[in-house]
């Protein structure tokens, strides 16, 4: 049980633990992945295309974000890297 408490305090405590926005972010950043992926299933007409540009161009930009802040947040890159790609998908598709 010991050892058990002391990794979950370890995830706890830790930088990117849930007690972080570095934890939080890429929770709810999932919302906006699993709204573009929504989007897939739309006709092309339907999508919105500045929208769909916006997703592209915060996506790119905050993944690199992602990288260039301490301590790197490599599950918020991932998130924001797939937002970024499916919104440049809509955008092209459009």
């Amino acid at each position: 049980i010991a050892a058990t408490m002391s990794t979950f305090q370890k995830l706890w405590n830790s930088p990117v633990g849930p007690k972080t926005s570095h934890f939080w972010a890429p929770v709810a950043k999932m919302c906006v992945a699993a709204a573009s992926f929504a989007d897939y299933f739309r006709p092309a007409e339907q999508i919105s295309m500045s929208q769909q540009g916006a997703l592209m161009v915060t996506g790119s930009i905050w993944t690199r974000w992602c990288f260039v802040i301490t301590p790197k947040n490599y599950a918020l890159a991932a998130i924001n890297a797939s937002v970024g790609l499916g919104g440049g998908y809509q955008f092209f598709r459009v």
